[in-house]
């Protein structure tokens, strides 16, 4: 039977809730796999696993219940090893690297700020900050909407234009976070959003960083602005130094 990971901790960490129920449909019961200080939270793994939502909950559910007690190194969803012997294995084999990131993590949280434009406002500040792009503007105007060619020019202009602000706004948007939070983690550029980052933020030191994006709102009113967290810190679980991202806990994603 092959064995779902859904995060790493201290084996002093306090036991989890009786009856806990992870993934699985009915929901497979969670347990602890210990090797010397550190332990692992885990359960059998179901057959054919999918990111349906009542699994992914139930994921998240068990991360927030170990999280609640104590630090614990999240997993992404679908961490399955081949059985408990190659998670204790793993947990041997880099247990310095993850006594340290425990350390490292402890009292911490991650933010995942995502952002895009709010397309009337950003097309006003393009159109206010080029003078060419008004001037063909107001000639298609006067000239009834101007020729077909002029038309895509100016489309093809604003287009520019709006794509040159993205960077500038993602770097923007980052210099107002950044300093309430103690690291930062750029997110994959093929998301659909302008920005996509996370944030290591400090347990205690929430409401000041919830307060930096609120400024961020202020002072970039043509962005939309979306929070999502507090969460486990699965953006700053890096692997250890000979640990491929993919491989770690016998097929657990250390690099969650």
């Amino acid at each position: 039977m092959s064995t779902y990971v859904y995060g790493i901790t201290a084996s002093t960490h306090p036991s989890l809730p009786e009856g806990m129920g992870g993934v699985g449909d009915p929901p497979r019961p969670v347990r602890i796999l210990r090797e010397g200080e550190l332990a692992a939270v885990v359960s059998d793994a179901p057959e054919g696993l999918r990111p349906k939502r009542k699994d992914l909950l139930a994921h998240q559910n068990v991360l927030s219940e170990t999280g609640a007690a104590g630090c614990v190194l999240p997993m992404r969803f679908g961490s399955v090893a081949a059985d408990d012997e190659a998670v204790t294995g793993v947990l041997a084999e880099r247990a310095e690297h993850y006594r340290e990131r425990l350390r490292t993590l402890d009292g911490r949280v991650e933010y995942n700020i995502k952002a895009n434009h709010v397309e009337e406002a950003v097309l006003h500040h393009v159109m206010a900050e080029s003078p060419e792009i008004r001037a063909l503007a107001e000639a298609n105007r006067k000239a009834g909407g101007g020729s077909y060619e002029d038309k895509i020019r100016l489309g093809e202009m604003v287009a520019q234009a709006v794509k040159a602000r993205e960077a500038e706004d993602a770097a923007a948007l980052q210099r107002v976070l950044e300093p309430a939070a103690e690291a930062v983690s750029t997110g994959p550029d093929s998301t659909g959003w302008l920005a996509n980052v996370s944030f290591l933020v400090d347990r205690g030191s929430a409401e000041t960083f919830l307060a930096a994006v609120e400024q961020a709102r202020k002072e970039l009113p043509h962005l939309e602005v979306r929070v999502n967290g507090p969460l486990p810190p699965y953006s700053f679980v890096e692997p250890g130094p000979a640990e491929p991202a993919a491989t770690a806990a016998g097929g657990a994603d250390a690099g969650a």
